[in-house]
């Protein structure tokens, strides 16, 4: 007989390493929202923060494509991350049409580098393991979530 209780997502959570996951999870979100706080973010905004720094010179199409909002939206968020001196928008030399959206924050400065501490954190805790275990770990979660993913 299947119960809710069945279900493989409360399975996985039963488990140590779904337990783990889960736990990790969930820190990571309360210090991202705990970073967003600090630096008076909403979370569209510092998704969109994070998008442009790892995508320099990035189109406002880009932008919307990645966090699934509106053209009206990219424009009106680009426009709060602009006034708050987080990005900067650039002609495109050939097409005058187009802009390129460039962080001009550095996400290694305080404050910004709030938004990334936690993942830095992580970093550092799993270069002190043995040679070999990270890499280990990593291939035993990437499973997992491939796992979870197909059955979800």
């Amino acid at each position: 007989m299947s119960s809710s209780t069945d279900s493989p997502s409360r399975a996985a959570a039963e488990t140590p390493l779904g337990r783990a996951l889960l736990a990790y999870g969930e820190a990571r979100r309360a210090a991202v929202a705990e970073a967003r706080r600090e630096l008076s973010l909403n979370e569209l905004d510092a998704r969109a923060l994070l998008f442009v720094v790892d995508n320099p010179g990035t189109r406002p199409s880009d932008v919307r494509d990645y966090l699934g909002i509106t053209s009206a939206g990219v424009t009106t968020l680009i426009d709060r991350l602009v006034q708050r001196g987080a990005v900067r928008r650039d002609l495109d030399t050939e097409d005058r049409r187009v802009n390129h959206i460039t962080a001009i924050v550095d996400l290694d400065d305080e404050p910004w580098s709030l938004l990334r501490a936690f993942d830095r954190s992580i970093d550092a805790a799993a270069s002190e393991l043995a040679p070999g275990e990270s890499e280990r770990l990593a291939r035993i979660v990437e499973h997992v979530v491939a796992a979870a993913t197909r059955a979800g």
